[in-house]
């Protein structure tokens, strides 16, 4: 399959190395960028056609990418419109729906991806949703190109793409926030900035993967570092006490709000 991306900017990149990676040859993929030195990168480091036309990018491709800005992207759609041809579309715009896409484009077969920027390092969570105009080999091709930069979440209701994008779209923000958090906890400690730095993004990094690796609950991980009366309880005691988890949820449904906002607003019209 010929993939042309549209816009080259982190996540296209982080998209087109993963996709070579995993066997896809330079060929395959072209880009369509308005800026030039964005375009000379592409062609430098991954020798794929960057492009400034629009048709001259997307023929001879049999799916297409949307990686625009969400704003961006209903005007570009209109623009691709009269020059589709069946192509598979793919949006990773944050908060466009895809019926809007679809309507906008006037094509039916669209799936609509909320990727997230651990994708940059090939260790991403991509939610992903298909209007029903897609067909079985379609989503394969779909689950292909995002699978290579993490793992993947397939949804049969795209509403559900705005709880997706609270949780793992905007995640890992919570979780650098929590690192910060953490750096400037052992910054009052006494530690130097280095140190502190070392100390959170190891630890974080460690019982990341030592949840990835394990079988069991989160929870009785939590519970196997926490001893009676030991130092551990003690800091699970007062974040109970401040409702952290109760304030993380309220967070939470905060962005699964905005999220949902954003599909109304980029949708009228």
């Amino acid at each position: 399959m010929n993939i042309c991306f549209i816009g080259g900017g982190n996540m296209a990149t982080a998209l087109i190395g993963g996709l070579l990676g995993k066997g896809f040859v330079a060929g395959q993929i072209s880009v369509v960028e308005i800026n030039a030195d964005n375009r000379a990168r592409l062609q430098r480091d991954f020798a794929v056609r960057a492009v400034e036309n629009l048709a001259e990018g997307m023929s001879g491709s049999d799916i297409i990418v949307f990686a625009v800005k969400p704003q961006q992207l209903r005007e570009v759609a209109q623009q691709l419109a009269p020059l589709l041809d069946k192509q598979l579309l793919i949006s990773i715009a944050a908060g466009a729906r895809a019926v809007d896409l679809a309507r906008w484009s006037g094509s039916r077969a669209v799936v609509r991806a909320m990727p997230n920027t651990p994708a940059l390092i090939q260790c991403g969570m991509t939610g992903l949703y298909a209007t029903p105009a897609v067909n079985a080999a379609q989503r394969e091709q779909a689950q292909n190109i995002l699978a290579a930069v993490g793992e993947t979440l397939w949804l049969q209701d795209e509403a559900m793409l705005d709880a997706v994008t609270a949780i793992s779209g905007s995640g890992p923000a919570y979780v650098f926030y929590f690192i910060e958090a953490l750096q400037h906890a052992a910054g009052e400690l006494g530690f130097n900035a280095d140190e502190a730095r070392r100390l959170s993004r190891a630890t974080f990094l460690g019982a990341s993967k030592l949840a990835a690796c394990s079988d069991e609950n989160v929870s009785v991980l939590r519970a196997r570092v926490t001893s009676k009366n030991g130092t551990t309880e003690r800091a699970l005691l007062s974040m109970t006490s401040h409702q952290v988890a109760e304030h993380i949820a309220q967070a939470v449904q905060a962005a699964a709000d905005r999220a949902k906002e954003m599909g109304d607003e980029l949708g009228m019209g």
